[in-house]
């Protein structure tokens, strides 16, 4: 249960001279392209149209050297490896990669290391054990930008490593053939927020216009960069916005067998697919691939002609996903008592258990965020090792506290919000109280609530559905280009019930006394017994399709009662 206060920010009005700038748009739609930055016709337009930018990928460092040694690879028959990670963005990025190099008639194969046996990233013993069975040329998908002893061991074997990455480098980078990552020291490409599997996309554009094959073109490869770079919750905006929204038009015109065989499965139907379908169906059954078992079942999805066999994958992924679900909420549950055993809100809630299952740790983290709104680590813990998944909130950046505590870990790595690491046992007591006290440090003082941004405040009248219309453009939204977000108050509560799984969800019906709305508030149905007659509501505007009946719904993020002094707007 979802208790935790939040704090509700609304967006200051509109300026008169964008309102001005914009006037070509309705109201509503002005004040949001405001809040986002956009207050010129020309920035709107932009923004909307979701433009290509106009940046040239022969900026990246060493992709031109890495493009030269994979043309000549494929011209004297020598075996590439693409190298992945097992998450959706590594695995999108390593069929993405398969695919451009067949296409170019490589020879050319994929290794995923074993999230179980293996862990994160490149390792010694797979890079022996490719070098024994032929390879000449690894390249890496959303991995190796911190694997400075793996780089210097392919090295000294005679592999020619070319790293593709997108997390942020250490102190040190590899010594490699090539490395190609925007985010490394004195990069000139001017988008830095790529995923991994758009780090990937970047560099099968030049290697395909050099070759130029007939029909083959990068366009083609759209719709797994949508996947995963919706997947990996990087932000939605410049180059990957335009990324995801023409890869979105490609996936709602799939010619993917494997895609096709998912969406049919689940109930997706063909010209419906937003951000939404990605993050909250298509990512997370990639995703359990490789939090249950094999993420190899996820790339032969997405790369299989046969649509006999998608079909078969299609089902064993959903099938991980339903396990992969239940886990989870089995480790949430007893993390959140082993983290809170001692103090109710802790500042930092640690939790690690040898039954823990280290693939879905990282989500369990995640709720326990959602929950306390404090960073959160969930680990399993081996006979030599814990390995754990870090997630955690604005105010604290966990990447870079981990960093402070380098001296104790063998590995980690990440971004602010989500992070990973390895330690040796004989250290993970000196190593919690570190990280506890750096946490303590950090946030001392600081009022913890999680922040909810509105657009605007509305009435419930002002709903419909040519705003709609509006939102739509808008699309793609997710992560740093989030959906809009209004506040209506004083709204009266028609009905209200709890519904769902362990009635965790609140169905409810309100209106303002000239319109009437139903609603649907995940994971609070605590307010179905408490609910009082008139609240504020923030909220989302949606189109809610139900055995063939579209309506008008709003999605409701956060309830407050009334207080007794409000009037409408």
């Amino acid at each position: 249960m979802n208790t935790t206060e939040k704090h509700w920010q609304i967006a200051p009005l509109i300026s008169p001279e964008a309102n001005e700038s914009l006037k070509a748009y309705s109201l509503i739609l002005r004040q949001i392209l405001f809040n986002r930055g956009y207050s010129t016709k020309q920035e709107a337009e932009d923004f909307l149209s979701a433009a290509v930018p106009d940046y040239d990928p022969l900026d990246l460092i060493d992709i031109e050297k890495a493009v030269d040694r994979l043309v000549r690879a494929i011209s004297n028959g020598e075996k590439i490896v693409v190298y992945g990670d097992y998450d959706a963005d590594g695995v999108t990025g390593s069929a993405l990669l398969v695919q451009t190099l067949n296409g170019l008639n490589a020879n050319v194969q994929v290794y995923i290391p074993d999230r179980f046996g293996e862990g994160y990233g490149l390792n010694i013993p797979a890079l022996d054990k490719l070098k024994a069975d032929g390879a000449e040329v690894i390249l890496t998908v959303d991995c190796g930008i911190r694997a400075l002893p793996e780089a210097e061991h392919a090295s000294k074997i005679g592999l020619d490593l070319i790293i593709t990455d997108h997390h942020t480098p250490g102190k040190e980078l590899p010594k490699v053939y090539a490395l190609i990552n925007p985010k490394q020291p004195g990069d000139p490409y001017r988008e830095k927020n790529l995923a991994g599997v758009g780090v990937a996309f970047k560099l099968a554009s030049v290697l395909i216009e050099h070759i130029k094959p007939e029909n083959f073109s990068s366009d083609q490869l759209l719709d797994l960069v949508a996947i995963g770079t919706v997947a990996d919750m990087v932000p939605l905006i410049g180059e990957n916005r335009s990324l995801v929204r023409r890869g979105l038009d490609l996936m709602n015109h799939s010619q993917r067998q494997g895609l096709i065989s998912l969406f049919g499965l689940v109930g997706i139907k063909d010209s419906t697919i937003t951000t939404s379908e990605i993050g909250f169906v298509i990512g997370p059954r990639i995703n359990a691939a490789g939090r249950i078992a094999s993420a190899l079942t996820a790339f032969k999805l997405l790369t299989t002609e046969d649509n006999i066999e998608a079909g078969e994958l299609a089902q064993v992924l959903d099938n991980r996903n339903r396990e992969r679900q239940r886990i989870t909420r089995d480790i949430q549950e007893q993390s959140e008592q082993i983290a809170t055993a001692e103090e109710e809100r802790p500042t930092l809630l640690f939790a690690a258990h040898p039954d823990f299952n280290p693939g879905v740790v990282g989500l369990a983290a995640s709720r326990l965020v959602d929950n306390y709104y404090r960073p959160a680590v969930v680990a399993h813990q081996g006979e030599e090792f814990t390995r754990a998944s870090c997630r955690s909130i604005p105010e604290f950046n966990i990447t870079s506290a981990l960093e402070q505590c380098a001296d104790l870990l063998t590995q980690y790595g990440g971004h602010a919000a989500a992070a990973g690491f390895t330690v040796e046992n004989s250290k993970l007591t000196e190593f919690i109280a570190r990280l506890k006290k750096i946490t303590k440090q950090e946030l001392a003082g600081k009022d913890l609530k999680p922040v909810i941004q509105a657009d605007a405040e509305v009435n419930l009248i002002d709903l419909k559905p040519a705003l709609l219309q509006d939102l739509e453009k808008l699309q793609p939204t997710g992560y740093g280009n989030r959906e809009a977000v209004f506040v209506s108050r004083n709204v009266f509560v028609r009905n209200a019930r709890a519904v769902g799984r362990d009635e965790a969800h609140l169905k409810l019906t309100v209106s303002d006394g000239r319109i009437t709305y139903d609603a649907i508030a995940f994971r609070q149905g605590h307010w179905a017994d408490s609910l009082p007659e008139n609240i504020d509501l923030i909220f989302t505007f949606e189109l809610n399709e139900f055995a063939g009946r579209k309506t008008l719904q709003l999605n409701v993020k956060d309830i407050k009662p009334t207080s007794p002094n409000t009037t409408r707007p």
